[in-house]
């Protein structure tokens, strides 16, 4: 099944969710207002909100509750973008002009922040401590996987282990909260919470695996940015650090890696791209990734057999597969 016949049948719940995430970033400023609806009107995938409706399929279902876990949720994401796209000098994003670039790098920062306040007033309609608990213990650990990411630009000997925790801060951990507060919010058992979580973080490192492969293999018009991105900004991901692995290719690499940084990201990366699809590191990449959904789809064992669950996997095999 596709992802937008999934999103088709719960179209009328996505309105609804929409609808508050237009209502949460407007403002009596008027730029906060424009800023923030710059992302949103963007568009985007809306997986968090989707998952964290599905699991709340696993208990009592009462979208007027799980509204308020899904658009912080989703406020907490785009604010990560926009902050992203400053510290990446990103020029684009689904195919727009970022914040940064429409207005300027002052104006995306107090964007964010003003993103996520609107984030943490959302919440305060749930009145249950662990939730907020949750939500902001993953808010400090992806500052963490953030400000980790900034110190290792350029840093061709961290080990693959560093960037799977990485990864597991910045990306992997929302989605596994995502699942994980949809069911807490619906009042599923303890274990449905906790396989839910599981499923989520995995599919979370899948998701950013395959972000990191799509910027070295995919088009512009597929990924709404330049192929090449994060070597260009110094991001060095799992294919690039499996291709330095390899004898052969080490050397041409690293001299590439270093041109591009000499250059303070205005180089061209064809070469360094190419050195490394000519690897194994895209072919490992891949392999990670799969197992990582592996481990997803286990997880989802014993949960009730309901359509959720079937909606569930296919976004695990969609995030695995996606080209976009």
């Amino acid at each position: 099944m596709k992802l937008m016949d999934i999103f088709a049948r719960m179209k009328g719940d996505l309105n609804v969710i929409e609808s508050e995430l237009a209502k949460a970033v407007t403002s009596d400023h008027a730029m906060l207002t424009e800023t923030s609806n710059h992302l949103l009107k963007a568009g985007g995938k809306r997986i968090r909100p989707v998952i964290v409706l599905l699991s709340g399929k696993f208990g009592q279902y009462n979208l007027d509750v799980m509204k308020w876990v899904a658009v912080p949720l989703e406020l907490i994401h785009m604010a990560s973008l926009v902050h992203d796209d400053v510290i990446d000098d990103a020029e684009t994003r689904r195919g727009q002009l970022t914040v940064k670039s429409k207005w300027d790098n002052r104006i995306a920062m107090y964007t964010g922040d003003y993103i996520h306040g609107r984030a943490l007033t959302v919440a305060t309609q749930l009145d249950n401590p662990r939730i907020h608990q949750i939500l902001s213990k993953a808010m400090v650990e992806m500052c963490i996987g953030e400000m980790e990411q900034i110190r290792d630009f350029f840093n061709t000997e961290q080990s693959i282990r560093r960037y799977l925790l990485r990864i597991r801060r910045k990306t992997a951990l929302l989605i596994a909260i995502s699942c994980q507060l949809g069911a807490i919010a619906a009042g599923a058992s303890e274990k449905a919470a906790n396989q839910l979580y599981r499923y989520g973080y995995n599919v979370g490192m899948t998701f950013q695996i395959r972000d990191d492969l799509l910027d070295l293999c995919g088009t512009a018009k597929q990924i709404g940015k330049p192929p090449g991105s994060d070597i260009r900004q110094g991001n060095m991901t799992l294919p690039v650090l499996l291709a330095l692995q390899e004898a052969a290719i080490r050397e041409p690499l690293l001299r590439e890696i270093d041109r591009i940084r000499e250059s303070d990201g205005t180089a061209d990366t064809t070469e360094a791209i190419r050195l490394i699809r000519g690897s194994r590191g895209i072919e490992q990449s891949e392999k990670l990734a799969e197992r990582y959904i592996q481990k997803a789809l286990a997880a989802l064992e014993g949960l009730p057999d309901i359509p959720a669950k079937k909606s569930l996997r296919d976004i695990a095999h969609f995030v695995n597969k996606r080209n976009y």
